[in-house]
């Protein structure tokens, strides 16, 4: 028996290439779903509010580390008050470096709406120490 090749390249040429796409969204979604159960996700948690009920201090659940500082930022800031004392000059990119200590055992309350973070800092801490420029900028 022979071989028409002839015939058989006449027939490949006129097959069109078929493109499932079946198979692939459901790869797709199975790569999706795995990717969303192995992620985690989390948010800075921040107690109080802009009505000035709350006390505003972050949530800090983890200062166990060697940062002497923690950049604190915030949308647009433009005014830092520690001890009533105006400290706006340090802040760089809308974010201002806070003491560990500070975070601690003072008193940090954000508020948004003026743009502004009010600091009280704890005893014999000066507000020089109590923030710093952030040093990325």
């Amino acid at each position: 028996m022979a071989i028409d090749i002839k015939r058989h390249k006449e027939k490949m040429n006129r097959d069109e290439p078929e493109i499932k796409l079946v198979p692939f969204i459901d790869i797709l979604f199975t790569l999706l779903i795995f990717l969303v159960v192995t992620s985690t996700f989390g948010a800075a948690a921040v107690t109080g509010d802009d009505t000035g009920t709350g006390t505003g201090k972050p949530n800090m659940t983890d200062t166990t580390g060697d940062a002497e500082y923690y950049l604190l930022p915030v949308a647009g800031l433009q005014k830092v008050v520690v001890n009533g004392v105006d400290m706006s000059s340090e802040i760089r990119g809308n974010a201002i470096g806070v003491h560990a200590r500070v975070l601690d055992q003072g008193d940090v309350q954000i508020k948004t709406s003026e743009h502004a973070i009010y600091i009280q800092a704890p005893s014999g801490m000066s507000p020089q120490e109590a923030v710093h420029s952030p040093e990325w900028f």
